[in-house]
């Protein structure tokens, strides 16, 4: 038996995961949310992540390794930070990993978010049992990742998967990461909410819920460059499954059926109806359940 913590760092919450290894089997024990405090800075983020998990530690016997989700790119040997684009303050080149391992006194595995969040739906969740799976995941920012026969595919650079950072729309609108017209920079959260003239996602749900027109166009806006994107990947990659997760996602069918529906729309070299696109298994907490996995298993 070995025991496995995540923390999966967002743009507003750092949540965390406990999970646990008994005869080959995976078992997930808990999960919890903090607040980030990311206007505070990298320094003062990098503090709530130790305390986070000094807490988590503390609080389960026997935790063997710890992994850290992270929203961006950095350097995998150093542990420094290269690109946050969702996170305020001056985060390039910050030494995010030591200072959280310095903290608690122990190493740790880091890795993208959404890499994280594939981890954990491609082995042990929705994706289970698929050879070929694709991953996205919509909140604050917009993030992926690949998994095939098993194991992630990072791509010559390590970043492969980066689906919220394929052009779209040319000329489109400004994305963080620098380029126009991406995924992420026509479908995240804030800009949902904006096109609705609501304060958040979770409004613009409820409002389209209600039968709210504003709010129903928004959503259909967001399906159709979803769609566009979805199904570059359907068409380049090939895979038998596609995940969607984050908290866009958990709107549940409101936002999956146009989802799949724009992604039929658009392919016509393979059988869409045998392509699953389904929500992830694990919530809001797959990017922790993947941390803690990634943390373990080391990919």
């Amino acid at each position: 038996m070995s025991r496995h913590v995540g923390l999966d760092l967002g743009g507003t919450n750092i949540k965390t995961a406990v999970i646990e290894r008994r005869e080959g089997d995976w078992s997930l024990l808990s999960t919890g949310s903090v607040q980030t405090g990311a206007a505070e800075g990298p320094e003062a983020v990098a503090a709530n992540l130790v305390a986070v998990g000094s807490a988590t530690i503390a609080a389960n016997d026997d935790v063997e390794t710890l992994g850290l989700g992270v929203p961006g790119h950095f350097d995998r040997e150093s542990g420094r930070i290269l690109l946050f684009p969702n996170l305020p303050g001056d985060w390039e080149g910050f030494p995010l990993r030591d200072r959280v391992a310095t903290g608690l006194d122990m190493n740790i595995w880091m890795v993208n978010d959404a890499r994280a969040f594939t981890i954990a739906e491609g082995l042990l969740g929705s994706g289970k049992g698929h050879n070929t799976v694709a991953c996205i995941t919509l909140g604050t920012g917009v993030g992926g990742g690949l998994m095939i026969g098993g194991r992630l595919h990072r791509g010559a650079f390590g970043v492969a998967g980066e689906l919220g950072h394929q052009t779209v729309l040319p000329e489109g609108p400004l994305c963080g990461c620098g380029n126009r017209g991406c995924v992420e920079a026509l479908v995240r959260a804030d800009v949902l909410a904006a096109d609705a003239g609501k304060d958040s996602a979770e409004e613009v749900f409820e409002g389209a819920r209600g039968g709210d027109e504003r709010c129903l166009v928004a959503v259909s806006r967001m399906a159709y460059y979803l769609g566009i994107g979805l199904a570059n990947v359907v068409t380049i990659l090939g895979p038998d499954c596609i995940v969607v997760g984050g908290g866009i996602a958990e709107a549940g069918e409101l936002v999956m059926r146009p989802i799949t529906e724009a992604v039929r729309s658009r392919v016509t070299l393979v059988p869409t109806d045998r392509i699953e696109i389904l929500p992830a298994t694990f919530g809001r907490f797959a990017g922790a359940v993947g941390a803690a996995l990634a943390g373990s298993l080391r990919p």
